[in-house]
C-alpha cells in the first residue's frame, strides 16, 4: 500500500503545482480520517485539488455552492410528496457522496453551516427522526473566503473543531504559473488524473495508519501543548481534547507516508500549526500585538519541551 500512497500524490501534483507539501497535508488528513477547511482567495485551485483526489481514490464526488439561499435539507436531503406513488419519498441531499466539496462554506447562514454538524462527527445524516449512514468513507473538503471578506459568515467553534486542519494553498510562483498556463493551453489535466486505488483500499490504508505505534511520552507531549494552549495569555478558548485526538491521527498519517510505524516528536511540529490554527480563538488584545494564532501555536511550541524518545 506504501507505494499506492505516494502515487496518489503524484497523481494530484499532475494538476496542483508547485503545492506538494500542501497536498501532502491533505492526504494526510484523508488517511487519518479526518475533514479539510481550505481558506484562500478564488482561483488558487482549491477546487481542483479536491477533484484530483476524488478521482485518484476512486471515490464518488459531490459539490455544493454555498450561498445565502442555500437551504439546511439541500445539504442532508428532505421528504416530498410523490403524487404518482401517493407518499412521501426522501431526496437525498449533498451529503450522500464519499468526498463533498463544500464550497465557500462560510457565505451560507449558521443555520446551513449546522446541518453538516451530526454528518461531519457520526457519518450519519438525521431527517425527520430518520438516521441514515453515509457512505464510507466521507471526506468533507470545505473552502472558505478569508475571513471579513465581503458576505462571509464565521464558522461557529464547534464546527470548526470538526476540521482535522486548516490549510491555506496561496498563489503559485512565476515558474509553477507558467507551467500551469502550459498545461491548460491544449487540454484540462485533470483528464490526466487517473484512479490508484479504490474506496475499499483506502478504508484498509487507513487500517494501517491506525496501527501505527505512538508512545506515551509522545501522547504526553501532545497533551502538553494542548494544555499550553488553554494557559497562553493570548488565548481565549484553548485546544479541546478533540484537536488533540485529530492531532496524533495526523501524526499516524505523517508517519505512514513516511514509511515508519511509530510517531515521532517532528510528526507532531510537522502538522501542529495546520491542527490548531483554526481553533485558538485569540483575545481581542492579541491583535493590537500582532499576534495570530499561527505566532501563537509556535510560541507554544517553544514553550514545551520536546521528549528525548519517541
Amino acid at each position: 500500500m506504501e507505494n499506492k500512497a505516494k502515487a496518489i500524490l503524484d497523481e494530484v501534483n499532475k494538476v496542483i503545482m508547485g503545492k506538494r507539501e500542501i497536498i501532502r497535508k491533505v492526504w494526510m488528513a484523508i488517511l487519518s480520517g479526518g475533514h479539510i477547511l481550505m481558506e484562500d482567495v478564488p482561483g488558487v485551485g482549491k477546487t481542483t485539488m479536491a477533484l484530483a483526489f476524488s478521482r485518484s481514490l476512486g471515490l464518488s464526488y459531490r459539490r455544493i455552492q454555498f450561498t445565502p439561499d442555500v437551504m439546511p435539507s439541500d445539504v442532508t436531503g428532505f421528504y416530498y410528496y410523490d403524487k404518482e406513488a401517493g407518499t412521501f419519498s426522501f431526496r437525498e441531499g449533498a451529503v450522500m457522496t464519499n468526498l463533498l466539496l463544500a464550497d465557500e462554506i462560510n457565505r451560507t447562514s449558521s443555520r446551513t453551516q449546522s446541518a453538516l454538524l451530526e454528518v461531519m462527527e457520526e457519518g450519519q445524516v438525521t431527517v425527520d427522526g430518520v438516521t441514515r449512514t453515509l457512505p464510507d468513507p466521507f471526506i468533507v473538503f470545505a473552502t472558505q473566503n478569508p475571513v471579513g471578506s465581503s458576505g462571509t459568515m464565521p464558522l461557529p467553534e464547534s464546527q470548526l473543531d470538526r476540521f482535522a486542519i486548516q490549510l491555506s494553498m496561496g498563489y503559485p510562483g512565476v515558474e509553477d504559473e507558467v507551467k500551469l498556463l502550459a498545461a491548460r493551453g491544449h487540454s484540462d489535466p485533470i483528464d490526466q488524473v487517473s484512479c490508484v486505488i479504490t474506496a475499499e483500499e483506502l478504508l484498509a490504508m487507513r487500517e494501517e495508519v491506525n496501527a501505527v505505534k505512538v508512545s506515551p511520552l509522545i501522547y504526553e507531549y501532545v497533551a502538553l501543548l494542548a494544555e499550553a494552549s488553554r494557559k497562553h495569555e493570548m488565548v481565549q478558548l484553548g485546544v479541546s481534547p478533540r484537536g488533540s485526538l485529530a492531532l496524533v491521527r495526523m501524526c499516524k498519517a505523517g508517519a505512514y507516508l513516511a514509511g515508519r510505524d511509530y510517531v515521532v516528536p517532528e510528526d507532531v511540529q510537522d502538522v501542529i500549526v495546520d491542527v490548531y490554527r483554526h481553533r485558538l480563538i485569540l483575545h481581542s488584545r492579541a491583535r493590537l500585538s500582532d499576534h495570530d494564532a499561527v505566532r501563537v501555536t509556535r510560541e507554544i511550541c517553544g514553550k514545551v519541551r520536546v521528549p528525548d524518545k519517541r
